[in-house]
């Protein structure tokens, strides 16, 4: 993988070195040579693109803009806003570890970038102390006194996807607070205190909206409903604030110095609790079940990560109730079975009018191979305390054997719609599901001086969650990734409504370590609603199979199936991938597809470790480090 870099025989500074490795694959970077650690100019994004109507996608795409990479070369922050990321930057910089940068990130994301995660919502994190992975699990819950009939209107019907969205019905118990608390609890050196101070300092003294934060509001259709988010986004003649504006968030700040004085405690009891529970049941159309008690017994839980190897790596991801780690090792296993993908992955993707594109038969396989991981993902994925996957473990999906099974199912022409497996132990008869998933979500990556690293996803689902603001932040909507119908045909779904378990997830961050040395060599994740394990997958691949950095496979366009159709990246595909799997058979449909990838990477340069950051074009983060 590291072939292409190695340097010449006359001494190079670690940014030449760098620079070289970019250009030996052909482009994308435009400045590498920038200092270590720098944030690099880039150039001017683009115009906003129009999603093509009746085609959902988690938030509105804002733009393109060009993004070299960062290098670094003892710690490393990659996140999804450049003042979240400059608050990670400043907990490496102080001697924090990887968990307390996580920690401060992640209060001031909940501040500049509230559609897409924050106090209200949950987290997936893996986590890797220098000697072994954790998964810790912040997923949201189902109150106490859910049933599996919560998305039924009052006809004995499944209610429309926003009928549920919206209101105080699909708020989930949060988790984010509680996992962080523990992970803080095993693996910071940071006080506590100290990582909520530069969120606090933000709300009190304001930060400016950006564009992208003002063109969802914008257009938002429900934002505005809620009392408190509309005196907070929207100006007094209802017209939403604009980008520039200085917003200040008071109420945040006070719930922020309550947490950093009194620990998670003061979120999931007391006066904030009684606020949150307030707010979701008192809903005037759509009121909700959680209570005290939800908030008062939630637990963050530590799990084993999911692990399997591919080529020369160990890739690990998390463990149900995501599926984004057992879909990725699934598609990837599936690959690496095909003879078809060894010559494939051998070869560069080809350049196009924009930039790079994989070659229509790589995204044939790629995509058949998304189609076959997806079949199984909503035949047997959900919270594992609920619904035990087939043999009681993971394993019976990721089976060498039976991933080599699924692989003899890609032909020369799309198969159209996969349909799931049977692995080893599949006795329990269970039907699909079919719910439509829109998380609006954002992704962590970071590496610390000390060897540890955690990729983190985090998320409130829909853009602005269920549009619900309380003291500041707002809530989730994640029950609504629970299929809306509880059975089918006489047989349960899976991923079913039930009290107090947590709704199956697409989010997919991971961690990569070389088999031999074992130690990390990518950490990476992304935002993107069920799209997310293609665009985590195809980034993998490109820095796995291709050869290229952790920024040029984040640009590569996003393409894939989730079990429907074939879709491309509008605007970063030519016409002759489009045609090339129109002739295989794919339903090729060419939309927005807005992922949020943030992205870490090893080089070895000199027998000299460097950093490569990478932050996706899509959006608007950025990578540190020194």
């Amino acid at each position: 993988m590291f072939d292409r870099i190695r340097p010449h025989s006359r001494p190079w500074t670690l940014a030449a070195a760098v620079a070289f490795a970019l250009v030996a694959f052909g482009a994308g970077c435009t400045s590498p040579s920038a200092p270590s650690g720098a944030v690099v100019p880039v150039a001017a994004a683009s115009g906003a693109a129009v999603p093509l109507p009746g085609v959902h996608a988690p938030e509105l795409s804002s733009g393109w803009t060009d993004k070299p990479g960062w290098t670094s070369q003892h710690a490393m922050i990659a996140a999804a806003n450049p003042l979240a990321t400059q608050a990670g930057y400043e907990m490496l910089k102080a001697g924090g570890t990887a968990i307390d940068a996580a920690i401060a990130t992640q209060m001031v994301l909940a501040l500049v970038e509230p559609q897409s995660s924050g106090l209200g919502g949950g987290a997936f994190m893996l986590y890797f102390d220098g000697h072994a992975t954790q998964a810790y699990d912040g997923r949201e819950t189902a109150p106490a006194a859910a049933t599996d009939r919560l998305f039924y209107g009052p006809t004995g019907q499944p209610m429309r996807f926003y009928e549920g969205v919206v209101g105080g019905r699909a708020v989930g118990t949060p988790g984010v607070l509680r996992m962080l608390d523990a992970a803080h609890r095993a693996h910071g050196k940071l006080p506590w205190r100290r990582l909520f101070q530069p969120a606090i300092r933000l709300a009190e003294h304001g930060f400016t909206i950006s564009p992208r934060l003002a063109m969802l509001i914008a257009n938002d259709k429900y934002l505005m409903n809620d009392p408190a988010a509309r005196a907070y986004f929207y100006n007094d003649d209802g017209t939403p604030k604009a980008a520039g504006t200085v917003l200040k968030n008071p109420a945040l700040a006070t719930v922020l110095r309550q947490v950093a004085d009194r620990g998670a405690n003061a979120f999931y009891s007391g006066a904030i609790a009684r606020d949150i529970v307030a707010k979701v049941r008192k809903h005037p159309t759509n009121p909700g079940l959680l209570s005290l008690q939800d908030l008062a017994r939630y637990k963050a839980k530590v799990r084993t990560p999911l692990c399997t190897d591919y080529r020369r790596s160990v890739v690990c991801g998390m463990p149900p109730p995501s599926s984004g780690g057992l879909a990725i090792a699934q598609m990837l296993g599936i690959l690496e079975a095909m003879p078809d993908w060894q010559q494939i992955g051998a070869q560069k993707p080809v350049r196009n009018e924009v930039g790079y594109e994989p070659t229509p038969f790589a995204a044939h396989l790629f995509s058949e191979a998304g189609r076959l991981a997806f079949a199984d993902r909503a035949r047997y994925v959900a919270d594992p305390d609920f619904a035990p996957l087939p043999g009681g473990s993971w394993a019976s999906l990721t089976d060498k054997t039976y991933l080599a099974q699924r692989a003899r199912l890609i032909g020369d022409n799309s198969m159209g719609v996969a349909q799931a497996g049977t692995p080893q132990g599949a006795t329990l008869a269970l039907a699909d599901d079919r719910s439509p998933e829109l998380p609006s979500t954002s992704d962590i990556a970071i590496v610390d001086r000390y060897g540890q690293a955690l990729s983190m996803t985090t998320s409130v689902e829909d853009a602005f969650g269920s549009r619900l603001m309380v003291r500041g932040f707002m809530l989730n909507n994640q029950l609504t990734d629970f299929s809306f119908v509880s059975s089918e045909n006489g047989r349960p779904v899976a991923n079913r409504v039930q009290p107090g378990k947590r709704p199956r997830s697409a989010m997919s961050p991971e961690l990569v370590f070389d088999q031999k040395t074992k130690q990390v060599t990518m950490i990476v994740g992304s935002a993107g609603g069920p799209a997310i394990i293609n665009h985590v997958a195809k980034t993998l691949i490109g820095v796995l199979d291709w050869g290229m950095t952790m920024q040029q496979a984040i640009a590569l366009p996003n393409v894939g199936s989730t079990n429907g159709p074939t879709q491309l990246e509008r605007g970063r595909v030519s016409d002759a991938l489009v045609d090339g799997l129109k002739g295989r058979g794919h339903d090729v449909q060419v939309v927005e597809m807005n992922s949020g990838l943030q992205g870490i990477q090893r080089l070895n340069v000199q027998g000299q470790t460097v950093w490569f950051g990478g932050a996706d074009p899509r959006r608007e983060g950025n990578a540190m480090g020194d």
